[in-house]
């Protein structure tokens, strides 16, 4: 056996493509670098200045992926978005403790370089960073060979934030201020494992059906504009991401010691996708702790603060109030029920 004609390209591993690809991501990056100074993609490591103005900056980070969401997107051959996705995913989790996202970073893993595939996802990212007013400055692609089947691949974000000390949330939350619910713009990117294995097991093909295709592609809603204003003008308390592990689990997360959010869910507006599922047969403690069921993100304010709360937002993510917190031990609880 001659070996010495075995190359890395021939193992499947393409690096003139993998170079084109990143030539690809500088050339989008530059549009999200607000300083200019430094050309971070392709290099080792990327350099990023602190905010001159900041006078105790404290960082936050957060990282995450999409999950199974990736799946959606390879069954209808729609890539542009999920990269959004990713993006909130990380930014989303930031903002909960006041922070400003600041820098981004992404990692795709696939099993051959399809650059008009990748291009797609990069575009997604992109659009995200412009949405969390954040920058993209770098990230790794990895062409594993072996690793992932054909036409599988992977992606996670990494994130970083700053705050000032002041302005983090934590220790602000107090007795009676009021919980109020932002509408998602849909699944987000929790719950698709479930959602999968019931469309599998209802041989349901999302490819011909309208409502399906449309509703489980949509991108996650990126949350930072709407609350670092809140922030900003200090009239929030806390604030929780409802991902996976639904409303109690999340809430819960930012509740302190003998203090209880008591949630309401006869006031929790649902969004269509979730009756869908509900009424495909996935029964409701099910849904309550795997699917943001219509809140996407939860913020909690002193009551006389609402009005003010609700001119930062458009009027399709209007908040509502859900609850308040209370005396407790629970840290949170669900009332009545949702009205699928």
């Amino acid at each position: 056996m001659n070996l010495t004609k075995l190359t890395y390209a021939k193992s499947g591993v393409n690096i003139k493509k993998a170079d084109r690809f990143v030539k690809y991501i500088s050339s989008i990056s530059r549009k999200t670098n607000k300083s200019g100074d430094f050309k971070n993609i392709g290099g080792f490591g990327a350099i990023s200045q602190v905010p001159k103005n900041m006078k105790n900056p404290h960082i936050v980070t957060s990282t995450d992926g999409v999950g199974t969401k990736i799946e959606i997107a390879n069954e209808i051959k729609k890539f542009n978005t999920i990269g959004i996705d990713l993006v909130a995913m990380c930014v989303n989790d930031l903002i909960v403790q006041g922070a400003k996202p600041y820098l981004f970073l992404d990692y795709i893993s696939t099993n051959k370089i399809n650059l008009k595939k990748l291009k797609n996802i990069m575009k997604g990212i992109n659009a995200g960073c412009k949405l969390a007013n954040c920058q993209l400055v770098g990230g790794e692609t990895a062409e594993m060979p072996g690793t992932y089947s054909s036409g599988k691949f992977d992606i996670a974000g990494f994130s970083v934030g700053l705050v000032e000390k002041n302005k983090i949330l934590k220790g602000k939350i107090k007795i009676n201020d009021l919980i109020l619910a932002i509408p998602a713009s849909g699944m987000h990117s929790n719950g698709y494992s479930l959602l999968r294995e019931l469309l599998k097991k209802k041989r349901i093909n999302i490819k011909k059906n309208k409502f399906l295709k449309n509703e489980l592609i949509k991108p996650t809603k990126i949350y930072v504009k709407e609350v670092l204003s809140l922030v900003n003008k200090n009239i929030l308390n806390g604030c929780a991401n409802i991902t996976g592990g639904g409303i109690k689990e999340n809430i819960k997360r930012v509740i302190p010691n003998n203090l209880c959010a008591e949630i309401d869910l006869n006031k929790v507006n649902t969004l269509k996708i979730f009756k869908w599922i509900k009424n495909a047969g996935i029964n409701e403690n099910e849904m309550l702790k795997t699917f943001n069921c219509g809140v996407g993100f939860c913020l909690i304010i002193n009551k006389k603060n609402i009005q003010k709360v609700k001119k930062y937002f458009s009027k399709k993510f209007q908040p509502y109030v859900i609850g308040k917190i209370c005396k407790g031990n629970e840290r949170a609880k669900l009332n009545g029920k949702i009205k699928w």
